[in-house]
């Protein structure tokens, strides 16, 4: 299972939120792209990027620092804002490995199927944030009224062959992913599927890895220093 270490990115800072929730917005790290090298050094080759301005307004404003993180060699996949074919031109020209189509993926779900087939199935994933099984746009604001499995079949049927899931009950929470949910999505959906939120452990890791998944987004844990991700990237497998 891959491990995706996470730097989610306000006004060109590394913070973290609990539960979706920016009233909570916090810096975790001073630098960046010292904290990339970190994942680098650890063994963790791919890198999970939010850039939440872009998630909440629509307009990404960390281009820039994405850019720079690209330089330290890890496959980055970056979501936040990417609602159109300019803006996935935008973010590979960056350096960016794949791109997370979330809101734009339930106000136009023909971008995803063009997406898909522009670029190929590898370097497009599709986020879904979900809130007591039902999926939220803008982000994490506002309740689009979809039941996520519902709309990860609808995404599948699209062409989408990845899929990052978001759990915002556990996201932050240092409680451990939602495990129902994540067993549903896996039987849902034939999609090659990355499980986000409530990492706390080193053993949260192990088990998900037993469940078969893809590949699992580590954030506070780290930056809480709850799971060592040198032993994630080992335990693993070949990253």
């Amino acid at each position: 299972m891959l491990i995706f270490p996470a730097i989610d990115l306000k006004d060109g800072q590394v913070v973290r939120l609990l539960r979706g929730d920016f009233s909570t917005t916090h810096q975790v790290a001073e630098d960046p792209v010292e904290t990339a090298r970190t994942f680098y050094a650890a063994g963790a080759r791919y890198l999970h990027m939010v850039d939440l301005d872009g998630a909440r307004d629509g307009a990404r404003k960390n281009g820039e620092i994405v850019k720079l993180v690209a330089s330290v060699g890890l496959r980055i996949e970056l979501g936040g804002g990417i609602r159109s074919m300019a803006d996935l031109e935008e973010v590979f020209a960056l350096g960016v490995w794949r791109a997370v189509i979330g809101s734009a993926a339930v106000s136009d779900p023909d971008f995803v199927k063009a997406a898909v087939e522009e670029h190929g199935p590898e370097r497009i994933a599709v986020g879904i944030d979900a809130k007591g099984g039902t999926v939220r746009t803008a982000g994490w604001v506002e309740d689009a009224g979809l039941d996520y499995l519902a709309f990860a079949r609808s995404m599948e049927a699209l062409g989408a062959r990845h899929i990052i899931f978001t759990d915002i009950d556990t996201d932050g929470a240092l409680s451990g992913p939602a495990w129902t949910r994540l067993e549903a999505l896996q039987r849902a959906v034939d999609c090659e599927i990355t499980a986000s939120g409530g990492v706390s452990s080193n053993a949260d890791l192990r088990r998900l890895g037993e469940m078969g998944l893809y590949a699992a987004i580590v954030g506070k844990g780290w930056y809480a220093g709850a799971v060592d991700l040198a032993q994630a990237v080992e335990e693993g497998g070949p990253q």
